[in-house]
């Protein structure tokens, strides 16, 4: 306590979104997905926990330092990759790294982490198994396409399960592509040149 102010322990949504250097959206996105703890009040206003968000901010330091562009900056096509088996993570990341519109590759064992990095830029292109430990990626997607800043990123599942076995465990979002495994990386970059192309026509400020 300093002055008489007694420092808040809880926040709004748009408190919290300034304190993170995000938007309020993603700030509703990282609560319901776990991310931040929040509860709601009598009439039906969101208070963020203030020790979420400090924990939140310890584990992503990147956040503390952020500031908005400057200009307009022409920016490369962007690829994530979600996937918790490291050696399957290194072939996304040898092979996506020769693909020849030099995308901006962000790799990530953690759904959870790859939601904290979203919160800072939703990919164009997103590449996720399903079958992760701790928040799986049926989840991940639930709650990425509740969010409408990560509506124009595209969504490839790369999976072991069957059709059936998806469709037992809630299924996933219409627009989500779903490609079985072995990764098909002919494939993959069709999808994403394809997808570079259209981006760069609707919006000539990314490279393509």
């Amino acid at each position: 306590m300093s002055d008489g102010v007694i420092e808040k322990s809880f926040c709004t949504t748009r408190e919290a979104a300034s304190l993170l250097g995000v938007s309020v959206g993603t700030v509703q996105l990282w609560v319901e997905s776990g991310l931040l703890q929040a509860w709601k009040t009598n009439g039906g206003h969101r208070r963020v926990m203030r020790d979420s968000i400090d924990r939140l901010v310890r584990k992503s330091p990147s956040m503390q330092s952020q500031s908005g562009p400057a200009g307009l900056p022409i920016r490369r096509f962007s690829v994530m990759v979600v996937e918790d088996d490291n050696s399957l993570l290194r072939l996304y990341q040898a092979n996506i790294s020769r693909w020849p519109m030099q995308p901006e590759l962000n790799c990530f064992e953690s759904a959870v982490m790859a939601l904290l990095a979203m919160g800072n830029r939703c990919p164009d292109l997103l590449i996720a198994d399903l079958n992760m430990p701790g928040m799986d990626g049926f989840h991940m997607l639930r709650e990425l396409r509740k969010s409408f800043e990560a509506d124009k990123t595209a969504i490839v599942v790369v999976t072991g399960l069957e059709p059936d076995e998806i469709a037992r465990r809630g299924g996933l979002p219409a627009d989500v592509q779903v490609m079985p495994k072995p990764v098909a990386y002919d494939q993959l970059l069709a999808l994403a040149t394809r997808l570079a192309r259209q981006r760069h026509a609707l919006n000539p400020l990314l490279a393509a």
